[in-house]
């Protein structure tokens, strides 16, 4: 009596130019991973914000999303990687930037900003929002391709704003951070690409570090992994402990059960 595995190997062999690999799965593909350089956070996002895809970082203000993408292009940058970083609400700070060790000569700042009463009146016609041309540019940018990473800055949109950009619009957006492999980071107060995105990390702030009474010497910052596309199903596990990274703020990572 034939074996098991001679009994596949047949059966295979009959239906390979149908079904090929009928009873036996395909490996399993990884995701390509950029890192952040903060270790707690890594380990969160098993290895760092996802290549080719879209990244979340939520949260309100002083929750520590822009440091955390600063960290991110930082690494990016150093490796001599060209990034873009649109700015929504004009609120960029390149001396901040420089702090966290991000080079700044390989970085494209796209500026939005409100449209002069004068210019609207030659134009005749509806002015774009800050946030359309946000949208605009990084749609530019994601079809140009060349860039490392992209991040999208919506952190001063507010959410009813921020809802209704089209599906339609993170679906491009995805598409082509997919196929020019560029890390594409979205900075905002909730999850606006939904389906759209690979990863959301939740980032909200902890608690301050003082030197006494009056010397603020860090901050702790708490991040979870709110949803991931196509993450590894976990069954039975529990919660694991508290990660912390420590410089010149402290992080804390927590995954989500």
């Amino acid at each position: 009596m034939p074996s098991a595995a001679a009994l596949r190997l047949q059966i295979e062999r009959t239906l390979e130019h149908r079904f090929p690999a009928a009873l036996t799965p395909a490996p399993r593909s990884f995701r390509e991973v950029a890192p952040t350089g903060i270790a707690a956070v890594d380990t969160l996002a098993d290895g760092g914000l996802p290549v080719g895809a879209i990244s979340e970082l939520t949260g309100p203000e002083s929750s520590g999303r822009t440091s955390l993408a600063l960290a991110f292009l930082s690494r990016r940058t150093v490796e001599g990687r060209v990034c873009a970083w649109v700015d929504a609400g004009d609120s960029f700070d390149p001396v901040s930037a420089a702090a966290n060790d991000v080079a700044l000569r390989q970085i494209l700042w796209v500026r939005c900003r409100d449209v002069e009463e004068s210019a609207k009146v030659k134009a005749r016609a509806r002015p774009l929002t800050r946030l359309d041309q946000a949208l605009q540019a990084t749609d530019l940018l994601l079809q140009t391709g060349g860039f490392a990473a992209i991040v999208l800055d919506v952190g001063a949109t507010a959410r009813e704003h921020g809802n209704r950009i089209p599906a339609a619009t993170w679906f491009r957006f995805r598409q082509a951070a997919d196929r020019t492999r560029c890390s594409l980071v979205v900075l905002g107060k909730a999850a606006f690409a939904q389906s759209s995105a690979a990863l959301v990390l939740e980032c909200s702030l902890l608690r301050p570090h003082n030197a006494g009474e009056s010397v603020l010497r860090g901050v702790a910052f708490s991040v979870r992994r709110g949803r991931e596309r196509f993450a590894p199903i976990e069954i039975g596990t529990r919660k694991p402990p508290i990660s912390t990274w420590k410089a010149n703020a402290v992080w804390e990572a927590e995954r989500r059960v």
